[in-house]
């Protein structure tokens, strides 16, 4: 029994990258660069990437 995978490329670190199967839209980190990612698009198993800006939250300290 094999189970499905996607490949992409980080944008940020251009670390190979192969998850389980994803939909479009669904975010996730880089393992190595730890940048969050957001599938734009899904061709032929392969993985179109977008960084995405985390705001992090002033807590006033």
């Amino acid at each position: 029994m094999s189970t499905a995978t996607l490949n992409g490329v980080c944008p940020e670190c251009e670390t190979d990258l192969t998850v389980p199967p994803i939909v479009q839209g669904e975010t996730f980190a880089c393992p190595e660069c730890m940048l969050t990612l957001r599938v734009e698009d899904i061709q032929d198993g392969r993985l179109s990437l977008q960084m995405v800006e985390v705001q992090l939250r002033d807590w006033g300290q």
